[in-house]
């Protein structure tokens, strides 16, 4: 082969059966090779995209969800007297219950917390998607918020830190310095490591919260829904 216009789905299947890795492989060059092909249909090089109807199958690795026995475990061993401990679990509901994502929950203020209705009401500024949402809380996650709230305080106090943060360190700052660095993650990290609770993390935690929807919905597009206030899984 040395033209482009030589290029045919038969030709790019036998060119992937040559290879001598795994589908996986295969499907990432495959993707990278698309991509080549379709610049060249760009510059009017190609009349169709025939190479749209070539693909490899790859068996996905499931996706599982934390579940109500993961999260009552650690709920159970967890030191409420420590506040660090009172933060990620109130962190871990939040995401579990509520299918709020690790990012805005660290861009959460203190004012988004109606504690009188027991609402969260989360303005698009936390938001991924931009756009405001009122969610309900149960009395349990509206406890555990109103004594971290006391506790903030307290600790703003002590180290002197101005802010609004419903979710702080153990001195007083935002929990999340940036997009790949979040106190509240890197605490779960520990926890799956000191209680063998591996199934705890931000991604697994909604999974959850989709997953236990769905099984008291069989409805797809209504956990479609539920999940597009966040980031998505």
């Amino acid at each position: 082969m040395k033209y482009l216009l030589d290029i045919t789905r038969d030709i790019i299947y036998s060119w992937l059966e040559q290879m001598n890795v795994a589908n996986t492989t295969k499907l990432t060059r495959l993707k990278c090779f698309k991509a080549f092909l379709g610049r060249c249909f760009d510059n009017g090089w190609f009349a169709n995209k025939f190479w749209r109807s070539v693909n490899i199958k790859v068996d996905m690795e499931i996706k599982v969800g934390a579940t109500d026995e993961e999260v009552n475990l650690l709920l159970s061993v967890l030191d409420y007297t420590k506040f660090i401990d009172l933060r990620n679990a109130t962190a871990i509901l939040l995401m579990y219950r509520c299918g709020l994502r690790i990012g805005t929950i660290a861009r959460m203020r203190e004012q988004h917390v109606d504690f009188v209705n027991q609402r969260l009401r989360l303005d698009g500024e936390v938001m991924k998607n931009h756009k405001g949402l009122i969610l309900p809380i149960d009395n349990q996650i509206a406890y555990l918020l109103e004594v971290m709230v006391k506790q903030n305080s307290l600790i703003r106090s002590e180290f002197k830190e101005v802010n609004d943060n419903l979710f702080i360190t153990v001195k007083g700052k935002p929990t999340s310095n940036s997009i790949t660095s979040n106190s509240i993650q890197k605490q779960l990290r520990k926890y799956t490591l000191k209680y063998g609770i591996n199934n705890i993390n931000p991604h697994t935690l909604r999974r959850g919260f989709a997953k236990n929807i769905y099984a008291k919905s069989n409805d797809l597009l209504l956990v479609s829904k539920a999940l597009s206030f966040g980031d998505g899984i």
